[in-house]
């Protein structure tokens, strides 16, 4: 039998496999299985796993071989187990975008609203925000738990915001790692395994897909999306989780803010009900629809009634806080720099040239300007400054005056400012 990278004697006969692929036949559930251990393990070499992971791009899966994969991943680690409970365990997934800060709000809400709700979140990559950048803004804040930690908190509190564990679908970290440097990262068979790895191992009863298209969405046209979450949908609903997915534009920003910190300000105005109208409506349709996925409600306008409701209670701003105390965060120095409107050495306005009707905001020119600002990352292990970032954004469809402010930039780097100033220009079209 062949040997792997360590010397290891292999359970399958890996270059077959490869040969297979290429040609467009599809794999047997063993083999995938075999494959998905073999290479967690180390026993399979990164350039034959490159192959494969080409040869997937190139011809895809089959349904049945996605699920498997998808399970293969999920069984590759631990996953979550909850106790009997008569709150059903949901979560949301969103493929990301610039300003995209639903699940701050979100979650508490779901806890609000009788779920548990174990958010998994990853960390920003380029022009798209992390859910655990933005969280690790707040003083103290700790997204680092062990899965007993996870389950303990959710069974008390309902929620929790925490990265994925080291033992969690590690066979899912490998993957993505290599085909992040092999251009497979677009394929949507590997996308779909990827995320529903994650959120099987959570032991979710309910999950919500927010898809993004547009110029800033990993998924450039609302076909391709669609695509997508046909995809996740199928799967996860045959994988025995009761899985909806929306198509949402990433054409603009999200909200009227982009950047970590100035984000988690904005979720907070959301949860005390004053929250810009696109992010507050969006909070509230994965919120109605987890309702009728888990049977609180029988349709989505008595779902969409139930969450306004309870969102404006502040029943939820209440469980924000109190799954920030959860996990470590100084609540009197998130309090204080709640009430400072600045934490960057300069702030600066993008003023209209003319007056008329905004027509468009290009989420994409936004986003790479924070990037650029230190608000993103252009490789996975850079450093986050969680404080610049833009905010105040007006929105397509409002009136400018010439002089008006479009946004405003909060920067840790003077000597750019200006270039930055300049290039938001770009980013704006008033006619």
């Amino acid at each position: 039998m062949p040997s792997g990278a360590s010397g290891h004697v292999l359970v399958v006969n890996f270059l077959p496999l490869i040969e297979a692929k290429r040609d467009g036949r599809e794999l047997s559930s063993a083999d995938i299985k075999a494959m998905v251990q073999e290479f967690t393990d180390g026993r399979i070499p990164d350039y034959q796993m490159a192959a494969l992971l080409m040869a997937i791009a190139f011809q895809g899966l089959t349904e049945s071989e996605t699920r498997t994969l998808t399970l293969a991943m999920r069984d590759s680690g631990e996953v979550l187990r909850f106790p009997a409970d008569p709150r059903p365990v949901v979560d949301k997934h969103s493929t990301g975008g610039v300003g995209d800060k639903v699940s701050l709000p979100l979650a508490p809400l779901m806890a609000c609203l009788g779920c548990r709700v174990p958010m998994i979140s990853g960390r920003g990559l380029g022009i798209t925000g992390g859910t655990l950048d933005k969280m690790e803004s707040i003083p103290g804040f700790t997204t680092c738990l062990r899965p007993e930690r996870i389950v303990g908190q959710v069974q008390s509190i309902g929620v929790v915001l925490a990265g994925q564990t080291s033992t969690m679908v590690p066979a899912d970290k490998k993957l993505y790692a290599l085909r992040d440097v092999t251009g497979t990262v677009p394929s949507i068979p590997l996308i779909t395994a990827s995320i529903l790895s994650k959120k099987l191992a959570e032991g979710l009863q309910a999950l919500i897909l927010d898809v993004k298209f547009g110029a800033a969405a990993f998924m450039p046209t609302r076909e391709r999306a669609a695509a997508l979450a046909d995809s996740m949908n199928k799967l996860g609903n045959a994988c025995g989780i009761n899985t909806r997915a929306l198509l949402t534009d990433m054409n603009t920003p999200l909200g009227r803010s982009a950047g970590n910190w100035l984000e988690v300000r904005e979720a907070v105005e959301c949860l005390e009900g004053h929250g810009p109208e696109d992010l507050q409506n969006l909070v509230v349709e994965c919120a109605a629809n987890l309702l009728v996925q888990t049977g609180a409600v029988d349709d989505l306008n008595a779902g969409w009634q139930r969450a306004q409701t309870e969102l404006a209670s502040r029943r939820p701003l209440r469980k924000w806080e109190e799954l920030l105390a959860a996990q470590g965060a100084d609540l009197d120095a998130y309090h204080r720099k709640l009430k400072a409107e600045v934490h960057s050495t300069v702030v600066v306005e993008v003023k209209a040239r003319r007056s008329g009707i905004l027509r468009s905001c290009q989420a994409r020119g936004v986003g790479e300007i924070v990037r650029e600002m230190g608000g993103g990352r252009l490789v996975r292990d850079a450093e986050i400054d969680p404080n610049v970032g833009i905010d105040r954004l007006k929105k397509p469809g409002e009136k400018i005056r010439a002089g008006e402010a479009l946004c405003r930039i909060h920067a840790n780097h003077p000597d750019r400012a200006g270039e930055w100033q300049a290039r938001l220009q770009g980013a704006f079209l008033v006619e």
